[in-house]
């Protein structure tokens, strides 16, 4: 794979901090996040557990592209703080909006790989005056495929033999040819059980149309959570009036370590159409 260059950008760290009432007193939540480029907003969501790292490629291609990305750790993440338990999914959005709002307040390009992809929704239906289109990158069906999910926990398990882990992380993630090591590292147990149960804790029709926004569906080819055979589709669900697919080849669940400049010449690409 030909690497770019340098990004012109040198990504920033920025902290915003709301209070919200807990138990009768004020509860703080600080939301850490990198921002790099100038132009047009996007805020890019990690997967289940995972910290913006994974878009480390991706948001120095877009920044070079003339747009402003900004990734948010999310809360219990680093500099990311915030209760844990007894969350939903509106909790994880008001998070994004509290670093739209930061950025400026207008509306923003949200972008959420894989778990991301959910919170991302969400904001656009819970604040659809902040949202412009919704990127989905690696996103699975209303119900999830019981084999990948159930090898989820053996991914993040750092007490198993690293070479049982690092089989578990490829079935799951990575496409036949994918190198599976690069995610050995950089899981946050904790937080992908606050993030599962948000999720468990919101009907899906909260989340699930994604309001009214637009939508660009990046798919996997060999994404083990929406496998080709079972011929599922977002444009199904939301008509393709809303719906821009895109399929990538030789990428799995994973999709950003194994393909990053497919997935950012397509987010690149949708941008430019839906600005047109």
């Amino acid at each position: 794979m030909n690497m770019p260059n340098a990004s012109t950008f040198q990504a920033v760290l920025k902290t915003v901090t709301r209070y919200e009432e807990s138990d009768g007193q004020p509860q703080a939540i600080s939301i850490a996040y990198q921002v790099q480029g100038t132009g047009p907003l996007i805020v890019m969501l990690p997967s289940l557990g995972r910290d913006v790292e994974d878009f480390e490629l991706v948001s120095t291609l877009l920044a070079d592209a003339g747009y402003r990305v900004a990734c948010p750790s999310p809360r219990g993440i680093g500099a990311s703080t915030g209760p844990l338990d007894k969350l939903t999914l509106h909790d994880f959005a008001r998070d994004i909006v509290s670093v739209i709002e930061a950025e400026g307040g207008k509306p923003a390009f949200i972008a959420g790989h894989a778990f991301g992809n959910w919170t991302a929704r969400m904001v656009a239906v819970d604040r659809p005056d902040l949202v412009l289109a919704v990127l989905i990158l690696a996103a699975g069906p209303r119900v999830v495929a019981k084999g990948p999910g159930a090898g989820l926990p053996h991914c993040m398990d750092k007490s198993l033999d690293e070479a049982v882990r690092l089989d578990w992380i490829k079935k799951v993630f990575f496409a036949e040819a994918s190198d599976a090591s690069v995610w050995l590292d950089g899981w946050h147990p904790a937080v992908a059980d606050a993030q599962r149960a948000a999720k468990a804790a919101t009907p899906v029709e909260h989340w699930w149309g994604a309001g009214n926004a637009s939508i660009l569906d990046v798919r996997a080819l060999e994404d083990a959570f929406a496998p080709q055979e079972a011929g599922w589709q977002l444009s199904q669900d939301l008509g393709t009036q809303r719906v821009t697919t895109v399929s990538i080849a030789n990428a799995g669940h994973a999709l950003l370590p194994e393909q990053p400049l497919a997935v950012a010449e397509a987010m690149k690409a949708y941008l430019r159409d839906f600005q047109n």
